[in-house]
């Protein structure tokens, strides 16, 4: 059990058969009447975010989200499969519960596997992923003021923005959680 006066960002809790992250925590205590803690939390399953008061007394179930490593392994009619790195299960998850974010993932590389009580609700790419630029146009000198991009596509289909001087064939760093291009590899 937590109590609301506990809340810290990123500690997950129960509230009406919800499972809730804490995004943003403040403790109000007003001249006139008692304390509160004004709370945004994210639903962990759906993603929606609530913004609410509690008492600090208030207690709440502690709930505890499994992260566990596992390798993509490839993907079949809206089903994607991922290998448990310690039993070499193979793990289906819907389409459904990748989020954006995924497009950057080619088979073979490592996720974290959010679930709550054996259910999966998401998954996590790695941070920081290093693509192959399979098109975007050549660019020319001297038409640029400052930062000039130009869109590119990546070996998993995914377009995103690189400077002029990246050229089909380059590796690239990429930002999955923006989805920004970071530096040449």
């Amino acid at each position: 059990m937590i109590s609301a006066g506990d809340f810290r960002n990123g500690v997950t809790f129960e509230e009406d058969g919800n499972v809730l992250q804490v995004v943003e925590f403040q403790h109000v205590k007003p001249g006139k009447g008692a304390a509160f803690v004004r709370t945004k939390t994210k639903n962990v399953i759906t993603g929606a975010v609530i913004e609410k008061s509690y008492n600090p007394t208030a207690k709440f179930p502690t709930a505890f989200i499994e992260r566990k490593d596992m390798e993509y392994s490839y993907s079949d009619s809206g089903l994607y499969y991922f290998m448990d790195q310690e039993t070499y299960d193979m793990v289906p998850i819907n389409e459904s519960d990748l989020g954006d974010n995924f497009k950057f993932v080619k088979e073979n590389m490592i996720c974290k596997i959010l679930s709550y009580k054996g259910n999966v609700f998401g998954v996590e790419p790695p941070t920081f992923v290093e693509l192959a630029v399979t098109q975007t146009d050549p660019g020319f000198a001297g038409n640029t003021a400052t930062n000039a991009t130009k869109p590119a596509t990546l070996e998993t289909g995914a377009e995103i923005r690189v400077p002029l001087f990246i050229n089909e064939g380059d590796m690239v760093r990429i930002d999955t959680r923006t989805g920004e291009y970071m530096e040449r590899a």
